[in-house]
């Protein structure tokens, strides 16, 4: 009896001290901060989703059409290909993904004036000019960086398939390209699609990283709000409620296909 009255005491103290912070960050979120200045700087926050949205996109995309291949060749071969698949995953899965977009934007951007001093014509070339843009090497290291954490993930889902299934499908005298197609791949998918869903929210949560390489995203144009304002609190505040409001409009779009996607009974 005195240990039910006990865990009931402990209960209100947590619900108790839980509503006072919560009612603490209503209260500065509405009554002691500044908001006045979004007026001016909405353009720009525009400007920063739209970015971050894109780069979100466009990487899971890119990555995930590349992921399927590597994860392909490290069940089917040939074994060369096979090491050179896995050795990527490794790379990628065992360095920050911020050390690998510094490589690509310090390191592969730094080439751009050495290509063009061996080759003057080189500097009317459409990649002269997006040579200083960091938005093309964030969204190259995002993509890599998907691929190579997808490519694991797909590899096991291959696996996964009942070989069963597979044999069936020759059975019926599919070929090989098309048992792939009609019958590997979706039941592939379909059992990864759990994981999937939550590395496309670990990959939103990435795409601040694009503001070290001066992209205005999200994080950039807050960083820049925060640098005329002298403001901290508020916007970081709403940075996060923008990707609170981000993460669940993908849970939902995920969880809408999961629901379309036929399961067996």
């Amino acid at each position: 009896m005195a240990w039910v009255i006990a865990k009931n005491i402990i209960k209100a103290v947590v619900l108790g001290a839980l509503l006072a912070i919560a009612a603490l960050i209503v209260y500065w979120f509405f009554f002691a901060s500044r908001w006045d200045w979004i007026p001016k700087y909405l353009p720009l926050l525009l400007r920063g989703l739209w970015y971050t949205i894109t780069l979100l996109a466009l990487s899971c995309l890119f990555g995930f059409l590349l992921a399927v291949p590597i994860g392909l060749v490290q069940v089917t071969g040939p074994g060369w290909l096979a090491l050179i698949a896995k050795s990527f995953c490794t790379v990628i899965r065992g360095t920050p993904l911020l050390i690998q977009v510094w490589l690509l934007y310090y390191g592969f951007g730094s080439l751009f004036p050495q290509i063009g001093m061996a080759w003057p014509g080189f500097k009317e070339h459409f990649m002269w000019l997006i040579r200083l843009d960091g938005y093309w090497y964030a969204l190259l290291a995002f993509t890599l960086s998907y691929a190579g954490y997808e490519g694991e993930v797909m590899r096991g889902a291959f696996l996964g398939v009942p070989r069963g299934e597979l044999e069936a499908a020759r059975a019926f005298g599919m070929s090989p390209a098309k048992v792939a197609r009609r019958v590997w791949f979706p039941r592939a998918v379909r059992l990864v699609f759990p994981t999937l869903a939550g590395e496309t929210v670990l990959q939103l949560k990435s795409t601040p990283l694009a503001f070290t390489i001066a992209v205005m995203d999200l994080m950039g144009v807050t960083s820049k709000i925060r640098q005329d304002t002298y403001l901290t609190f508020e916007p970081l505040m709403l940075l996060a409620v923008l990707y609170m409001g981000l993460t669940f409009i993908l849970i939902l779009i995920f969880n809408r296909l999961e629901r379309s996607i036929p399961t067996r009974r």
